[in-house]
């Protein structure tokens, strides 16, 4: 599947994955973004500030009810086009192997992304929003408030990534 879809880098590595699932998930809709590529989406959603929208089925109409009230949001989605066999992985930037664990990249055993993102407007069962990284149809798993008091951690460190090259 790797190799097909994305191409496995020098010191990238594969693994055998589990014949099957252990969970299940429902999308709650889809998104719609200006990306129809992988080269063309940003490669993290601080990137852009493109206007994006997060069609919800009809039946989670009500979910959405106080949402208008939220100036950021977690949006949580489903990479449906990324590889999930990689743990081992080469970013672009990097050009050094990192564990699938270690990184923000798709290509995970299960391809959950998550963004913050600053919710625009509301209407009806579409949000509009600024913040994401993904393409357009990316099923959407979930939404919830961003809360600056327990979601901010100001002092965290990723300690590879200090290790950027200039």
């Amino acid at each position: 599947m790797t190799e097909q879809n994305y191409g496995i880098r020098e010191g990238e590595v594969a693994i055998e994955l589990p014949l099957n699932p252990d969970a299940g998930v429902y999308f709650v809709g889809r998104i719609h973004t200006p990306w129809r590529q992988r080269q063309a989406c940003p490669k993290n959603a601080r990137e852009s500030d493109a206007p994006c929208q997060l069609e919800l089925d009809p039946r989670y109409a009500p979910g959405l009810r106080d949402v208008g009230t939220c100036s950021h949001l977690i949006v949580l989605y489903w990479m449906d086009k990324a590889p999930r066999d990689l743990v081992l992985q080469v970013p672009g930037r990097y050009g050094v192997p990192r564990g699938t664990f270690a990184l923000r990249s798709p290509a995970r055993p299960n391809p959950i992304a998550l963004s913050v993102v600053k919710l625009i407007k509301v209407e009806g069962v579409t949000l509009t929003v600024v913040g994401l990284d993904c393409l357009d149809g990316t099923p959407l798993l979930d939404i919830k408030p961003y809360f600056v008091s327990t979601d901010a951690v100001p002092d965290a460190v990723v300690g590879w990534h200090a290790e950027k090259p200039k």
